[in-house]
């Protein structure tokens, strides 16, 4: 495998839909699971740590970047097929570096029902596995058959109930969380056949709802927080009076539009701006309602603890 796969002190906030976020120090765009191994090898060789990017759309990225190897599964790895099984249902593989969206948006050609709420996630499939990415009532566990994945060792298949599936939550996640390493390489999705008009006219439903209620022109990373047990965070974030608050003007916003998104207005935010306002947050919704709101979107690189 050539040295060549490997870029170094790549900028990423182009990888990142927040839009901030300083360099990789070493950065790949591997093609397929070979070539996933051999990185993760290298890595390894080098003592460094390694950070998997999708499309970047759940993440804020430090402003000193990433001390390490960014492997990127993007459009390399983005292949779509589908065959129909005995049962006249569909299965749709999908490499972990496809659009959530292409995905969707094929499952409506197909005139495929249960996943009209993907067409509007800007994720890859690979994320959307990883945090049981939702909208709308619909889960991303609601027709997963089958991923594949690297386990740092060997390629691993596991069946859609042995995910572990939780609230923006998998095995993947929960692995990760332990230091350990799940790199989703291709997912299976089983749906069945309805009626191509009905769905059609609830993906653009959906796609309205959206575009009304969020700042979908505005970068951020979609919902700043989880939803905390028996509330809803863009409420408490309201009721704290912080709809449309921001501390400075670097640019970072508590969306005007939809609380639970905090924005990076024109792109000028540092990822420490973004952070500074997330924190302030937190605390002050803790203090008017005595609910802590846990952060759904992801750090990468140093924040200083």
């Amino acid at each position: 495998m050539p040295d060549d796969l490997i870029l170094q002190n790549v900028p990423l906030a182009g990888y990142s839909t927040f839009r901030c976020g300083g360099p990789a120090r070493f950065f790949a765009e591997p093609s397929d699971s070979g070539e996933v191994a051999w990185l993760f090898n290298w890595a390894r060789g080098k003592n460094i740590e390694v950070f998997v990017l999708g499309n970047g759309s759940n993440c804020l990225i430090s402003d000193e970047g990433f001390d390490g190897l960014v492997i990127r599964i993007g459009k390399n790895m983005g292949d779509l097929t589908s065959k129909e099984l005995e049962d006249g249902r569909t299965e749709v593989t999908a490499g972990a570096g496809l659009p959530y969206a292409r995905f969707g948006n094929y499952c409506v050609e197909q005139s495929l029902t249960g996943a009209e709420f993907a067409c509007g996630i800007p994720g890859t499939c690979g994320g959307a596995v990883f945090m049981n990415a939702g909208a709308y009532g619909g889960e991303t566990k609601d027709f997963i058959s089958e991923v594949t994945y690297w386990d740092g060792q060997k390629i691993c298949c596991i069946n859609g109930s042995g995910c572990g599936f939780g609230y923006r939550t998998s095995l993947f996640e929960k692995l990760n969380r332990e230091g350990k390493t799940a790199v989703i390489l291709e997912m299976k999705a089983i749906l069945s056949k309805g009626n191509k008009e009905e769905i059609i006219a609830l993906t653009e439903d959906l796609r309205a709802r959206r575009t009304a209620s969020q700042p979908l022109d505005v970068p951020s990373a979609g919902s700043t927080f989880k939803r905390p047990e028996g509330h809803f965070a863009a409420k408490l974030i309201e009721e704290a009076g912080l709809k449309g608050f921001a501390l400075d003007d670097s640019g970072a916003q508590v969306s005007p539009k939809h609380a639970g998104f905090v924005v990076n207005n024109g792109g000028r935010a540092k990822a420490s701006d973004v952070m500074r306002l997330i924190d302030y947050v937190v605390e002050k919704v803790y203090e008017n309602s005595g609910v802590r709101l846990e952060k759904e979107v992801r750090l990468v690189g140093n924040f200083g603890g």
